[in-house]
C-alpha cells in the first residue's frame, strides 16, 4: 500500500526537463534538415554519461549537445559547456566509439542552442558545428 501511494504521489517531471526534451526534438529536426542522420536520442555511455544526440555526417560521427532556452539569455552555448561538460562529452564519445565496428575515424562535437518553449512561436535554433575537440586524454 505504501508502495502506492509513493507512486500517486510522485512529482511529475520538472519544468526544466520537459523543456530540454521538447528543446532536443526541435534540434534533431532542424539537424535532419541540414542532412545529418540521427542515429540516437539520449543516449546511456557507461554508468554516468549520456549524449543527447548522436548523429552521422558522412563518416563523421557527430555528437550533439542541445542546450535548450525558454528565453534568450547572456550565457553562450559554448561556456554553456564548460571544461567538465567537455571531459565528459569526449569520455563518453570515446567509450561508445570503441564499441562501433569498424570505429569511426572522426568525431565532432556540435552544439545546438534552441531559444522558445512549446506551444509559442517557432523556436530559434543556432546551429555550432565543431563547437569543440576531443578532450586530449580520450583517443579513438
Amino acid at each position: 500500500m505504501i508502495r502506492l501511494f509513493a507512486f500517486l504521489t510522485r512529482p511529475k517531471s520538472a519544468p526544466h526537463l520537459r523543456l530540454g526534451l521538447w528543446g532536443e526534438k526541435q534540434a534533431e529536426r532542424f539537424l535532419k534538415t541540414r542532412g545529418i542522420k540521427i542515429l540516437g536520442r539520449r543516449v546511456r555511455v557507461g554508468k554516468h554519461d549520456e549524449l543527447d544526440l548522436l548523429g552521422r555526417e558522412g563518416d563523421v560521427l557527430v555528437i550533439i549537445e542541445v542546450k535548450t532556452r525558454a528565453v534568450e539569455g547572456l550565457e553562450a552555448p559554448r561556456k554553456a559547456v564548460d571544461a567538465r561538460k567537455r571531459y565528459r562529452l569526449s569520455r563518453a564519445a570515446a567509450r561508445y566509439a570503441r564499441r562501433l565496428s569498424p570505429p569511426p575515424e572522426h568525431v565532432r562535437f556540435d552544439i545546438v542552442e534552441v531559444i522558445g518553449e512549446p506551444g509559442g512561436p517557432p523556436p530559434e535554433i543556432r546551429h555550432h558545428p565543431a563547437a569543440f575537440s576531443m578532450h586530449h586524454h580520450f583517443r579513438l
